[in-house]
């Protein structure tokens, strides 16, 4: 098994280091490391560190950093604009979608979104979110954090601001007559991928993304879930992009 991953806010300049704090804890009180073992460090902004436990502490462990290293963003970059679901789809979602390689997650607040993220309920929620982006990254082991970007409930008018701003950009719809399989993708730049909650994209908004300039994909002849069919695209995404 891999090293395990613990996200911290900066690398540390010198090669001796305490790991304390949430991820500290988890460290020598969850996962129960012990000295000699090796665990990755990394700030979530693609600089990573491998290191050696040297002592173990309540809640904490003392490092020796063996190595350290710097990974690339990858490019274009991935966005999924996904339309808040009902229950802890959401969540799964991108929980899903960071595992695979997502760069950014956008809330959409969709005409068909059955939850609503108004006030302090979305603040909470897109905390969710935030957290579930950042353990998914964690378990993962990814030197890049995803962004959860936007307001808590991103209006149809922004990501079609979004949309018109960004390299390339799909909507997914069981109708649609092209499939992501085969479309053209940019080399650079960013890819938006639109994903809508339970009950679909509706027809007014397909109509203001596409004239923003998406292009309504499907991916193939099952309709898919909205807590699976961003993983499943990006998947076919990352595979031809070359990532995997």
């Amino acid at each position: 098994m891999s090293a395990p991953l613990f996200l911290v806010e900066s690398l540390p300049p010198a090669d001796q280091f305490t790991l304390d704090g949430p991820e500290g804890h988890h460290a020598a009180t969850v996962q129960r490391l012990r000295v000699g073992e090796e665990l990755l460090l990394a700030d979530g902004r693609g600089g990573t560190a491998t290191a050696v436990v040297t002592a173990v502490g309540r809640g904490a462990l003392d490092l020796t950093l063996t190595s350290r290293g710097y990974v690339d963003a990858d490019v274009p970059r991935l966005v999924v604009v996904q339309g808040i679901a009902k229950g802890d789809r959401g969540e799964l979602a991108v929980q899903a979608m960071t595992e695979v390689g997502v760069d950014e997650i956008v809330p959409w607040a969709a005409s068909r979104s059955v939850a609503q993220w108004r006030g302090d309920r979305g603040v909470r929620a897109r905390d969710k979110w935030v957290a579930t982006a950042r353990e998914a990254a964690k378990q993962a082991r990814r030197a890049w954090l995803p962004v959860v970007a936007g307001a808590p409930d991103e209006s149809t008018a922004a990501v079609a601001r979004r949309i018109a701003g960004a390299g390339t950009a799909f909507v997914l719809h069981e109708e649609a007559d092209d499939r992501l399989t085969t479309v053209d993708l940019p080399s650079t730049g960013e890819i938006v991928l639109v994903v809508g909650p339970e009950g679909g994209v509706a027809p007014t908004e397909l109509t203001t993304f596409t004239d923003a300039g998406a292009r309504a994909v499907r991916l193939g002849p099952s309709v898919l879930r909205t807590s699976t069919a961003g993983p499943a695209a990006l998947a076919v995404l990352a595979t031809r992009l070359s990532r995997w």
